[in-house]
């Protein structure tokens, strides 16, 4: 595929509002989790809140959007200057000319939580106020940002579970090789809510402590929530015209294996069929890539079918999960961890897999536990896998001059 530009990225959850906040965090070895006090769920477990997100208000001409999707959606976009880059864009390509690609998994859930919670006594009727198009609907976040900057171009929302937020960067790409688009703002939101909480605790993958991924005493997720987004542009057909450490978007692999409603395969096969068609597309070999970031629940099956998956391809490739420090970010995973990969690329530093203190030997993968480590960094790979099989892999590499 012809590479692509990420031009501007940026990252906020639980860790950090922006990406030097959550950089900081990471080589600090300071995570986010905390005991679970989100109101109304009584359940033992850990989650990553993003402090402040629920006083954050949004610009009154966007107040039928109001719900803690989109708070947490605005407060992404205000970090690391991106709206400020979109909006050059905007003024470069014209509003039309910029699509909008966002994923999420619950989108504004909460907000349809807190209407029934709230409904007539008498007559059942949900309250006046509560908009279902805006803030529920899957499209909301994918509504509120093409509202946010005034663009007109291609806009959707994908909701593949845990795979949504690197999904997008395969949307936009199918858009700008049609034309249709000159840039593309992507990304992923999702925000805590009860339907996520007692859903996971429902299927016995809540941990009661942070989340241990590839640990030998892993049991389960550790639920967070997260903004994230990246400007998506047109390489320059000729190299001289790249500038030195631009982050190319090389190659996507997608797979949907649908093996079980809610497991991976056992030997990962369809991870493995995201990640062999990533490295295709890119025109890479397995031992270009010299950091993979995992998908990295937690939980015994998930590590552990990527652990197979990644034998199957890669010999020694250093990996880790950011999931012990931020959680799992459900449908905004993959744009967060991707933003995580484009700074590893910047820095030349590999983010930690926290709680990671006795790593299972069944995996057996060259991890990067604890502490950040500094090391060459010229191509990452970054995972992402939802349940029904759906599986995404997104592979980017730093231009040197």
């Amino acid at each position: 595929m012809k590479p692509l530009l990420l031009t501007h990225f940026t990252a906020t959850s639980c860790i950090g509002r922006g990406l030097d906040a959550t950089l900081d965090a990471l080589r600090r070895q300071r995570g986010g989790l905390a005991p679970c006090d989100f109101p109304r769920a009584d359940l033992d477990t850990w989650i990553g809140a993003v402090e402040g997100a629920d006083a954050e208000r949004l610009r009154p001409d966007l107040s039928d959007f109001d719900c803690r999707n989109n708070r947490l959606a605005q407060i992404g976009l205000t970090q690391d200057g991106f709206a400020a880059h979109v909006e050059a864009a905007k003024a470069r390509y014209g509003a039309k000319r910029i699509g909008v690609f966002i994923g999420t998994s619950t989108s504004g859930i909460l907000q349809a939580e807190h209407a029934y919670q709230h409904r007539d006594a008498q007559t059942g009727a949900l309250p006046a106020d509560f908009h279902y198009a805006h803030t529920h609907n899957i499209y909301s976040p994918a509504a509120f940002v093409r509202a946010y900057f005034g663009l007109g171009g291609p806009s959707m929302a994908i909701s593949s579970a845990c795979s949504s937020g690197a999904k997008v960067f395969a949307s936009a790409r199918r858009m700008l090789a049609a034309g249709l688009i000159d840039a593309a703002v992507v990304g992923g939101v999702d925000s805590l809510c009860l339907t996520a909480l007692y859903g996971f605790n429902s299927l016995e993958l809540l941990s009661q402590q942070p989340c241990r991924p590839c640990d030998v005493a892993r049991d389960g997720i550790s639920i967070g929530e997260a903004a994230a987004f990246a400007l998506l542009e047109r390489a320059p057909d000729t190299e001289q015209d790249l500038e030195d450490d631009a982050i190319l978007l090389l190659g996507i692999g997608e797979s949907s294996d649908a093996h079980h409603m809610s497991t991976p395969h056992p030997e990962g096969l369809g991870a493995r069929a995201a990640m062999a068609q990533a490295l295709t597309t890119s025109g890479l070999d397995a031992k270009d890539i010299d950091y993979i970031n995992l998908h990295g629940t937690g939980t015994l099956s998930n590590d552990a079918a990527e652990g197979h998956a990644i034998h199957a391809l890669f010999d020694g490739t250093p990996c880790s999960s950011t999931k012990g420090a931020t959680g799992h970010l459900l449908g905004a995973a993959g744009a967060a961890e991707m933003a995580l990969c484009a700074k590893a690329l910047q820095t030349q530093i590999a983010p930690p897999t926290l709680n990671l203190e006795h790593p299972d030997p069944q995996c057996d993968l060259d991890y990067v536990p604890h502490t950040a480590r500094e090391m060459k960094i010229e191509a990452i790979a970054n995972n992402s896998f939802g349940f029904g099989g759906h599986n995404a892999t997104v592979i980017a590499k730093r231009f040197v001059g």
